[in-house]
């Protein structure tokens, strides 16, 4: 069983929804979690904030927060997932934000993630990787780790901690 469908079943056990905000996985953690059949029972839907205006204009992240520390932050990270969770009206809100490739972004460098989760209580929990390999290794690993740090807060898996891991299989 894929971490998706694990989160997914957990979900709809609770009776809880999910929402998702994605910056650097442009949409993959969605797409991973609607390939699996009844995703709609706690799948609401997802914001993908890849342009950084729309992580304040949409998410409601703090523009003075970006302005200073950029989009790649983990504080950004626990906002979008706050954010998302509000705006859809979820249970869980989940965020990606990182940079994936081939250039370093607001002093970061490629390879440097923040994934998180906010849930029912309000309080958002942020994992911060350290990634390797290739634009898309990058991508799918933080499809994972978001996925896995939801897992973890859902009381079933391990969840994401800070991690150094080469991308890929």
């Amino acid at each position: 069983m894929t971490a998706a469908a694990r989160v997914l079943r957990r979900l709809v056990e609770r009776g809880e929804t999910l929402a998702v905000a994605e910056s650097l996985t442009g949409g993959l953690v969605a797409a991973e979690l609607t390939s699996v059949p009844g995703a709609s029972h706690s799948f609401r839907g997802s914001v993908t904030a890849y342009a950084t205006p729309l992580k304040s204009e949409v998410l409601g992240v703090d523009p003075a927060l970006l302005a200073s520390r950029g989009a790649v932050d983990p504080e950004v990270a626990s906002q979008m997932a706050a954010g998302v969770r509000r705006v859809l009206g979820a249970d869980w809100g989940l965020a990606t934000t990182g940079v994936a490739g081939p250039e370093p972004q607001d002093g970061r460098p490629v390879g440097t993630v923040f994934v998180a989760v906010c849930g029912p209580r309000g309080a958002a929990k942020v994992a911060t990787l350290r990634l390797y390999g290739g634009r898309a290794d990058i991508r799918n690993e933080s499809v994972r780790s978001v996925l896995d740090l939801l897992s973890g807060e859902l009381g079933g898996y391990a969840s994401a901690q800070d991690t150094e891991q080469i991308g890929g299989n």
